[in-house]
């Protein structure tokens, strides 16, 4: 029988935080969103679900899914004259031939929409197809008020997107190591071209890993940006916005300041011991299997569901799971973490006296005959 047990942890005492009494800024934005990268929880948000067109950003996308559809960066693409494009450009000659990882940087450096065209038609083999990859990945994000029709953000009643969906995007592209590196470079020379980051918060802002800008005219100023603090990583996205370099700036300092993550769980820390039956050994230590970090308030409490056995039985196999730790803000989970065993603990049992023998025997326990036994004690 397993046991639930519930406690309250007053969190300021896990790991005091000194709180900023700062209240939510006001943005110039028409939507924007403010998300804790490790949990994805929402700090801010305004008008965060409402359909936007999305300019370049939609480039975020792009790179996404042309890194996991060909992982290979090596790959080298022949440009055709269907991947020149209108607006922003690396300014791609017809019948040049340059690697994926060349056009990556173009893409989310420069903002180059003839990249964006000669990364669908190379990874895809042709840019409609590699438009529906795009759609289908939005699909398995999570993103349901989001439709790509192209792979550059160009403006087209049927490309459109919100805060809150391309914050999902960005969430994906920072788990992904060489996309988190590319869209925190600040300038590169690759393939015979010197190639600067649009994004002036890489300059402007301490901590910023850098993201995506992008403008239409009817789009207006759309920009999806990250900065990391500490332990702590936080996402903005901001669309139609006059202001955007301000507007995140001041997001990302009331993140910070309001909405600290906090540690709730270290990985192989020791957290309690079970009785063992079965085994010389009468205990084994149990010790939580991962980090767990949750953005809190002032004044938040996180309740802790602990669900451990009383005892255990030998044989246990250190790594093995006990049970789990899981983190409450009301009824809403907000992290868990698997408790494992410490050691490992082997079957055995003590040697029996002569005289447990005899009435382990007589009681009708034991096997064979009163001689043999005899003999076996000797």
């Amino acid at each position: 029988m397993k046991r639930l047990l519930a406690a309250i942890l007053a969190v300021s005492l896990l790991c005091p935080v000194c709180y900023g009494a700062e209240s939510a800024p006001a943005v110039s934005a028409a939507s924007a969103i403010l998300v804790d990268a490790g949990s994805g929880r929402v700090l801010y948000e305004k008008n965060a679900h409402e359909k936007r067109l999305i300019a370049s950003i939609t480039k975020l996308m792009t790179a996404l899914v042309a890194v996991e559809s060909t992982p290979d960066l090596q790959k080298v693409i022949k440009v055709k004259p269907e991947y020149q494009a209108e607006g922003s450009s690396m300014y791609l000659r017809t019948g040049e031939e340059i690697t994926l990882e060349g056009l990556l940087y173009g893409l989310l450096l420069s903002s180059g929409n003839d990249a964006a065209l000669a990364i669908a038609g190379g990874c895809a083999g042709d840019v409609e197809t590699f438009v529906d990859w795009m759609n289908q990945r939005a699909e398995t994000l999570g993103m349901k008020d989001t439709h790509f029709a192209n792979p550059n953000g160009l403006d087209d009643d049927e490309h459109y997107s919100t805060a809150a969906d391309m914050a999902l995007v960005a969430r994906a592209v920072l788990e992904n190591e060489t996309l988190s590196m590319m869209v925190a470079t600040r300038s590169i020379t690759i393939a015979g071209r010197s190639l600067t980051n649009h994004n002036k918060l890489l300059w402007r802002y301490e901590g910023c890993g850098g993201m995506k800008t992008g403008y239409t005219d009817a789009a207006g100023r759309t920009l999806v940006s990250c900065a990391t603090r500490g332990d702590q990583t936080l996402i903005c996205v901001t669309l139609k916005d006059p202001d955007d370099w301000d507007d995140h700036t001041k997001l990302f300092n009331y993140g910070f300041d309001t909405w600290p993550s906090h540690p709730l769980a270290h990985a192989g820390k020791q957290f309690r011991t079970l009785r063992v039956r079965g085994s010389l050994l009468s205990q084994v230590g149990v010790e939580t299997a991962s980090d767990v970090f949750y953005p809190l308030e002032e004044r938040e409490k996180v309740r802790a569901l602990i669900t451990l056995p009383e005892e255990v039985e030998a044989p246990v196999e250190q790594g093995a799971i006990a049970g789990k730790l899981t983190f409450l803000i009301g009824e809403e989970v907000i992290g868990e973490t698997y408790l494992l065993y410490t050691a490992d603990v082997p079957v055995n049992k003590p040697q029996l006296s002569l005289f447990q023998r005899i009435t382990e025997y007589l009681r009708g326990g034991g096997d064979g005959s009163l001689a043999a036994l005899l003999t076996q004690t000797r």
